[in-house]
């Protein structure tokens, strides 16, 4: 089945994206979401941006169910194309106590606080929940993620949208970031890039997690299952019966960790 898409309008989003995603020209488009009418339990979904995003954290899901939410969010970023100057946010400079992360966020200094990193077309960065971070203006990026809409604002450059400091501050990891969680893909060998408690995401040139549910995400060229023809700017969602056919084109392929 070819995922339908949905786009979502983002105060840092643009008003022009590529040609494939047909998108409205008088909207600033941020994201492009691919659903079924399912309450799926993994989201593949475009992020385009003009400004950078909020400094933000998301829960895990033990955190989540205590704030009533059916689960927390861990995702990760494939970047699709980077300006010169593009930066990511991941995890603060040093370790800091709660009473700090909050004056930070009050008075701005978070800005400071917080690593921004260079970032390149090909890098690839696994961001689990609890990681204070901030994707950079002038960036296009595939996401793969738990499929929950569940994002605390700790910062907002001013913008006249919500803050959610008490719970933010409750579920953020106040220091730095692995370095281990960032690899920068090259060539088109077959790669396990995340193997989480809540999905598995690889890079592929031919099907595979054969048996699951999967996700499939072209990189490059068309790939086909029966009647389904999908390419870039395509999510493919298979049953585990389901087989693709593939022009050895690179692949992004997600399944759920557990049973699908």
């Amino acid at each position: 089945m070819k995922l339908n898409r949905r786009f979502v309008e983002k105060p840092w989003g643009r008003t022009e994206l590529p040609p494939i995603f047909d998108a409205p020209s008088d909207e600033r488009i941020g994201e492009v979401w691919y659903t079924n009418g399912e309450d799926l339990p993994l989201l593949a979904k475009y992020i385009f941006t003009s400004e950078r995003l909020s400094i933000q954290v998301h829960p895990n899901d033990e955190q989540a169910r205590a704030r009533g939410l059916a689960q927390g969010k861990s995702e990760c970023w494939y970047i699709l194309d980077a300006g010169p100057a593009a930066t990511l946010g991941l995890g603060l400079k040093r370790e800091v106590n709660k009473y700090e992360l909050r004056a930070a966020a009050l008075d701005g200094s978070i800005e400071e606080l917080i690593n921004w990193r260079p970032v390149n077309s090909g890098d690839f960065v696994f961001v689990p929940s609890g990681t204070i971070h901030a994707i950079g203006a002038d960036i296009s990026l595939l996401e793969f993620q738990q499929n929950a809409d569940v994002t605390y604002r700790l910062y907002d450059y001013g913008r006249p949208r919500e803050l959610h400091l008490d719970d933010g501050i409750a579920v953020s990891n106040s220091g730095p970031f692995p370095n281990g969680l960032v690899q920068h893909l090259s060539g088109t060998d077959e790669r396990l890039l995340v193997a989480s408690q809540h999905f598995v995401l690889l890079q592929s040139t031919s099907d595979a997690l054969l048996g699951q549910r999967r996700w499939i995400i072209p990189l490059e060229a068309e790939v086909q299952s029966g009647t389904e023809i999908a390419g870039p700017g395509d999510v493919l969602l298979l049953e585990p019966n389901d087989r693709l056919e593939s022009s050895g084109g690179r692949l992004l392929i997600g399944a759920t960790a557990g049973p699908s």
